[in-house]
């Protein structure tokens, strides 16, 4: 039986499974670190327990202080959100190995998918389409003879890699050894593993992917596609679904192969297949995400079905609720990731104290945040604050929505991605469906002349008040107890006995 989860997560994301939870009547369980005692995820769960300081390899990254507070607050299940330890095939088997319920794939898919050389032989053989590329046991000198027969551009990639560490862009053999250098040495320092292989770099290709739900009776479904091309890096900032570029024989071709991919890996609860489409509507395997994605909202709001829900039933031992035909798409979603990052100085992080906060609301809004007004943002986590999402019934009317919604957004105290986000709804070329992975990089330029002064003026004066408080506070510490705990002791000595 499922009845306490626990979320070895903080954040947003912390926050929705939290919700979720709540509305299956499921009693929950935070974590939390020094640097998140007041922490949006901490005020809602019904129970909080401290694992650790602020650096998340001495709390959220910590595998035995998870399992220990799961154990002492009786939970039956762990769920692990993304990142951090989602994709640990080592966090899922302590899950286990503790007789909880792991709230996400089997391990076996997790190990298979997370290796990303292995996951493109498995998907090969099941029959899904890959870009030529090598193997990752290859030595350089063999790396570089393959390079000259698949064809440059290329990609450099970690096997063991994910969220674009360990990959490098070469267009030219002169830079191939320089790129896969620094792609091992990336690797091994994220991943503690330096291989590496080539793949071939399919140019002006759009970022697509499926999501897929399975369950243990052997069913799977999939429910349509997300575009994902509006992305930094490899780092995605702006997603959608539908994709504008797919259509829907092509969407249901893909929804095929996706589903049988899943089965091919042996895949339980939600994962997504990714997919590169180029202009000519040819479609190659990518890679699975054993977990849950950060996007997952926007086939929410165009699907009706709640993926963290449909999650939590999976682990307890229930079948979808949902088949294939039952699956309808409807209207459009728009999600913006609003970073803590400074777009007008090359995304570098913006820390500091959020000093005024006011959230967009309205119809076809959706908001999901782990900010509020006075929260500090601190270097130690991802730059994700929030997630804004925007229904349509068309897709002109979601980016209607959601310039309307980031016009009525305002942080103050920190740099953010808003203006991005605004100038990117505002591009024709953005508004059109004309983009690929390189839109952001080499065909759009963010204008900082269409930033207000008044909000560089307001900025300024809120953290000047941010600092005024902080040396108030301060103050009234080194004087001593405060006077209105003497006023309380004063009342309560009036008091009959």
């Amino acid at each position: 039986m499922l009845r306490k989860v626990l979320i070895a997560n903080r954040g947003e994301i912390a926050v929705r499974i939290v919700r979720a939870c709540q509305e299956l009547g499921l009693d929950t369980v935070a974590v939390y670190s020094d640097a998140d005692r007041m922490a949006p995820h901490v005020r809602r769960a019904q129970e909080a327990y401290h694992i650790g300081p602020a650096p998340a390899a001495e709390s959220y990254l910590c595998i035995d202080r998870i399992i220990d507070v799961a154990k002492r607050s009786g939970a039956d299940g762990v769920h692990p959100g993304y990142g951090f330890l989602s994709e640990s095939p080592d966090f899922a088997q302590a899950v286990l190995d503790a007789g909880l319920i792991w709230i996400g794939p089997p391990i076996e898919a997790i190990r298979l998918m997370g290796d990303k050389a292995a996951a493109r032989r498995t998907m090969a053989a099941a029959g899904a389409p890959i870009v030529p590329g090598t193997q990752e046991h290859l030595s350089d000198e063999e790396l570089v003879a393959a390079a000259d027969r698949i064809g440059y551009p290329l990609l450099v990639k970690a096997a063991a890699g994910g969220g674009g560490k360990g990959m490098r862009g070469v267009y030219q053999r002169q830079d191939l050894l320089d790129c896969m250098r620094a792609a091992r040495y990336e690797a091994q320092a994220a991943f503690g593993d330096d291989r590496i292989y080539l793949e071939k770099l399919v140019s002006g290709a759009r970022h697509i992917e499926v999501q897929v739900l399975a369950d243990t009776f052997g069913n799977v479904i999939h429910l349509g596609e997300r575009e994902c091309s509006i992305q930094r890096r490899h780092q995605k900032l702006i997603e959608e679904a539908p994709s504008p570029a797919v259509s829907d024989q092509l969407r249901a071709e893909m929804g095929r192969v996706a589903v049988k991919a899943a089965r091919a890996a042996g895949y339980v609860s939600a994962g997504t297949v990714e997919f590169l489409l180029d202009q000519n509507q040819a479609y190659y395997f990518l890679e699975m995400n054993t977990r849950l994605q950060v996007e997952h909202p926007v086939t929410e709001m165009v699907t009706g079905v709640d993926i963290v829900k449909e999650m939590l039933r999976v682990a307890a031992g229930r079948q979808l609720r949902y088949t294939q035909d039952d699956i309808r798409l409807s209207g459009w979603a728009i999600e913006c990731r609003i970073l803590a990052e400074d777009p007008y100085r090359n995304f570098i992080p913006s820390t500091g104290k959020i000093a005024s906060l006011w959230e967009p609301t309205g119809p076809g809004v959706r908001l999901e945040s782990g900010v509020y007004p006075g929260v500090e943002v601190t270097p130690y986590y991802d730059s994700l604050i929030a997630k804004l999402v925007t229904w349509g019934e068309t897709r002109g009317e979601a980016i209607l929505r959601m310039r309307r919604a980031l016009a009525e957004y305002r942080i103050i105290g920190i740099r953010t991605t808003l203006p991005l986000h605004v100038q990117v709804m505002n591009s024709t070329r953005y508004q059109g469906g004309q983009f690929d992975t390189n839109f952001l990089e080499q065909r759009f330029t963010i204008d900082d002349s269409s930033q207000p002064d008044h909000l560089k003026v307001a900025a300024i004066a809120a953290t000047l008040l941010a600092h005024q408080r902080n040396q108030q506070a301060i103050l009234l510490q080194q004087r001593g107890s405060s006077p209105w705990k003497l006023v309380g002791r004063k009342r309560a000595l009036r008091q009959p006995l």
